[in-house]
């Protein structure tokens, strides 16, 4: 049993963390920052006229060409060129490579030209400061606390990168099991399955909003086969009926909405295998063997991308390879469109990669830790709201069926609630927020104007505790909280000496993300994490069934839960995601919910009880994962630190029109007012800013010139689509100079520590 890692609140870290960081040394991003430029704009005359500053036009065109060149040395880069090539292969062609075939020159540098520049400065920053989890370019590693030493203990391993994966997206094998199960004679093969929201009992079948329907005894005998495990020659043996009537009646079924019929793949990390092992089952090698050749194209395919991941001119000729048989199979477009109704994985492949570098983070980072279990402990409240709020809300919607039958199953309040969890989730959650926000505010009690606020974690102890201090008692889910935090430090040396700081990255609540299966399938032992959740919950949890994907929460195949287990229930409640032959699976339809001792509680069919919530538990972590934040409301919020703790960096907020050198013409000049706007608001060098009009957060050097740029075309953008918006910008704690995360090579990476706390005031769900 490793050493537990206790913290103030009933709160225990998991011993193991995930590192998250880039693929390409942080320095990366200081290159595009031309020596002397930024000391010499600050220098020239108020007019930004006269021969002095026609002295700094001439030395900003000169390094503005030579940026240029060296952002084509970059492009030139055969691994920036992969790593784009998996973001976005057509970008190579109709960017990156005219690009490189580009001569800079001052006249050069026309509108087109410094729009290339920009791309590749755009996906340079990603690659090196962003802690994105995705590809050899930002490959997942792992560390240890080890309360045996005082510092931080790197090893770099031989290579930057241990392992690399290929993975079929999960929509793109959906489609391929399309074309495949749409061949007639392949049906009489697929097992069928009962919807998740059709009950049956009493000899009808209730569907919710539909009337109930009388069933005969011999066709409600075939519906209950329907599990999803028989074929319909199986149906047809256990109820002693000839094959074409049952085939009939299944038929029936489907255009009742009672049953689906296709060949439908569950949810995976793999689901190729998955549909591989569907099309094994199939006895006769006529009907199967098309399929399995169907799907081989794609095996192969797949496996031609694992032998090139980082090699561009090997993995652009893969990927074409791939996407132009994935058409040709499925006559289905390759890449689906970027926009709100698209999942995150929108390729037909991805790749996932280990870090070969491994930390031990020891006693200095866990004392500067101490202060995180008062976040947490805010959390908890903030989750407790939210669940008092529901289990109103649901439990009025509840009540009214109650009224209306004699039991009330879960399908059908599911249904009664949609949307999910139920309608003015998100009001709720706004108003709980506010009032968290508050009673920090309360307890910061920030002066006004104030830049930093330094407190002692005893000091606020006992305002912590009256503020936010209870027993959990939310949902099951609602037991972990994944903080984000970075380790600050000058330098490797003080890191291992341990003289360090932390800062608090964000706090994502109600959740563990080291579950997801980006993490699972990039562990070198799984079944370690397996362990501690068996410690988190000893005994079953009951989960409901995810939709392989859900845009709007950008859900996917690689963020899906991947820590469940074969004692944990799944409930299905829309539509059935997981293997039916997985025990412990059940549809909402055959769970009742009654009010037990004042309570509202699932009873599965086996008798196994379980709080309701539990089961809108994904549901409710949507409405909280990112409410937590310590930031005012208001224009400026200042960084606040509990002993060695940064629990909040300083903030600004700007309306896009106060950007004044956005509409800046002449490029010299934009430089100069920049850094001028940056001197009167006394913003930091290293930023990150957030626009509502762009995807991701993005990085922003003040004396760098490209990316003055790039922040000025996304003010422009921004106060084009909606001139009330605000940008939101955040000083870059720890900076790109502050790295002692190293490579074989001795290269320094940013990175941060996705920890997982779980509560230990609660005990498991009843």
């Amino acid at each position: 049993m490793p050493d537990d890692v206790l913290l103030t609140g009933g709160w225990r870290l998991w011993p193991q963390f995930a590192l998250r960081g880039p693929g390409f040394p942080a320095d990366g991003v200081l290159r595009l920052a031309p020596e002397g430029l930024a000391p010499a704009a600050d220098k020239v005359p108020d007019a930004l006229s006269g021969p002095e500053w026609d002295e700094f036009a001439r030395c900003f065109e000169a390094a503005a060409v030579r940026t240029a060149g060296t952002l084509q040395e970059i492009a030139g880069r055969p691994d920036f060129r992969a790593a784009v090539g998996w973001q976005n292969r057509a970008v190579l062609g109709s960017g990156i490579a005219p690009f490189l075939s580009w001569v800079p020159t001052a006249t050069g540098r026309t509108s087109m030209p410094r729009q290339r520049e920009e791309l590749v400065a755009h996906y340079w920053q990603r690659f090196c400061v962003k802690n994105d989890t995705i590809g050899f370019f930002g490959p997942v590693g792992w560390g240890r606390f080890d309360p045996a030493r005082r510092g931080v203990a790197v090893d770099p391993g031989d290579r930057l990168v241990a392992e690399s994966e290929v993975y079929l997206s999960s929509w793109a094998v959906d489609a391929l099991a399309r074309q495949i199960g749409a061949d007639p004679g392949l049906r009489r093969w697929l097992p069928p399955l009962r919807v998740p929201f059709a009950r049956v009992a009493d000899g009808r079948v209730s569907l919710p909003g539909r009337p109930v329907q009388a069933v005969a005894p011999h066709l409600r005998r075939i519906l209950e086969l329907c599990d999803g495990t028989r074929q319909p020659g199986e149906i047809a043996e256990a109820v002693d009926r000839p094959l074409p009537e049952v085939l009939r009646a299944l038929q029936t079924m489907v255009e009742q909405r009672w049953i689906v019929w296709r060949l439908d793949v569950p949810s995976g990390t793999h689901p190729d295998r998955e549909l591989r092992a569907l099309l094994e089952r199939i006895p006769d090698p006529a009907v199967r063997q098309p399929g399995l050749a169907k799907l081989a194209v794609l095996e192969r395919g797949r496996e031609r991308l694992r032998s090139s991941v980082a090699e561009p001119d090997a993995l652009v000729a893969a990927l074409a390879g791939l996407e132009a048989s994935f058409v040709e199979l499925t006559r289905v477009a390759a890449q689906r469109e970027k926009g709100a109704r698209t999942a995150p994985c929108r390729a037909v492949a991805y790749s996932d990669s280990r870090r070969a570098a491994t930390v031990r983070a020891g006693t200095a980072v866990l004392d500067a830790l101490a202060p995180l279990g008062m976040c947490l402990t805010a959390a908890r409240w903030l989750t407790n709201r939210i669940a008092e709020a529901a289990e109103a809300r649901i439990g009025a919607a509840y009540r009214e069926l109650r009224d209306q039958r004699s039991t009330v199953d879960l399908a059908t309040l599911w249904m009664r609630c949609q949307p999910t969890p139920y309608p003015g989730a998100a009001a709720d959650a706004d108003r709980i927020q506010t009032e968290l926000r508050r009673r920090w505010e309360r307890i910061v009690d920030a002066p006004p104007g104030a830049r930093r606020v330094r407190l002692s974690a005893a000091g606020i102890a006992d305002a912590v505790r009256d503020a936010f201090d209870e027993p959990a008692r939310g949902w099951n889910l609602a037991r972990y909280v994944s903080p984000d935090v970075f380790v600050v430090a000058d330098d490797p040396e003080a890191v291992r000496r341990g003289d360090c700081t932390i800062v608090l990255g964000e706090l994502h609540v109600a959740t563990n993300t080291l579950d997801q299966s980006l993490f699972v399938s990039q562990h070198p032992a799984a079944r370690e994490l397996l362990d501690e959740t068996d410690r988190d919950f000893p005994g079953p949890r009951v989960l409901p069934m995810l939709p392989k994907e859900t845009p709007q929460l950008r859900w996917s195949a690689r963020n899906r839960p991947a820590l469940d287990r074969p004692r944990d229930h799944l409930v299905a409640v829309v539509g059935h995601s997981a293997d039916p032959r997985r025990p412990r699976t059940v549809l909402g339809a055959d769970v009742l919910v009654e009010e037990r001792d004042g309570r509202l509680v699932l009873v599965l069919p086996d008798g196994a009880v379980f709080g309701l919530l539990d089961v809108f538990g994904y549901a409710l972590t949507n409405q909280v994962i990112n409410r937590f934040a310590l930031r005012s409301a208001g224009d400026h919020s200042p960084r606040v630190t509990v002993d060695r703790m940064v629990v909040a960096r300083e903030s600004w907020r700007f309306a896009a029109e106060a950007l004044d050198f956005a509409t800046e013409k002449v490029e010299a000049r934009r430089y100069v007012r920049a850094r001028r706007w940056r001197d009167a608001h006394d913003l930091p060098r290293f930023v990150f800013v957030v626009s509502p009009a762009e995807p991701r957060p993005f990085y922003v050097d003040f004396d760098s010139p490209v990316y003055v740029n790039i922040l000025a075309k996304a003010a422009r953008r921004l106060h084009r689509s909606d001139p009330a918006a605000r940008l939101t910008v955040t000083e870059m704690l720890p900076t790109p100079e502050q790295t002692w995360l190293t490579d074989h090579r001795g290269a320094g990476y940013g990175c941060e520590l996705r920890l997982v706390a779980v509560d230990q005031t609660t005990g498991e769900s009843a």
